[in-house]
């Protein structure tokens, strides 16, 4: 008959100790996360190009429509969500609202993953 070896486990025969470096709190996993469920959808990457490639004063809403082929509601709801993260600020001028790169966001996101 085989007789089947049995471990003891001890204290000091741990799998792993920890490294000592700072782990992501749940309040700065959720900031992080806000960025990339902003850049995780295809019209909000071309919203952002569009207002990166366009004049110093911000992009009007007016004109972000007809380029992505959705209604102005639909082009509202994902600009939302991109000021909402950090990426881009909303200036209401009269009836229009106007929008622009935040300062550094897209450095700040993109060092995000490297951060972590």
């Amino acid at each position: 008959m085989n007789s089947l070896r049995t471990l003891e486990v001890t204290a000091s025969d741990t799998c792993c100790e920890p490294s000592g470096e700072m782990i992501l709190n749940a309040e700065d996993a959720q900031q992080r996360a806000l960025a990339f469920k902003a850049l995780a959808d295809p019209n909000r990457l071309r919203l952002l190009s569009i207002v990166k490639a366009g004049s110093d004063g911000g992009t009007c809403v007016c004109d972000l429509t007809e380029p992505l082929d959705l209604g102005q509601p639909t082009v509202s709801h994902h600009l939302k969500i991109l000021v909402d993260a950090g990426l881009l600020h909303r200036e209401k001028r009269g009836t229009w609202a106007y929008y622009s790169l935040v300062p550094g966001a897209l450095e700040q996101t993109a060092g995000l993953l490297a951060s972590l």
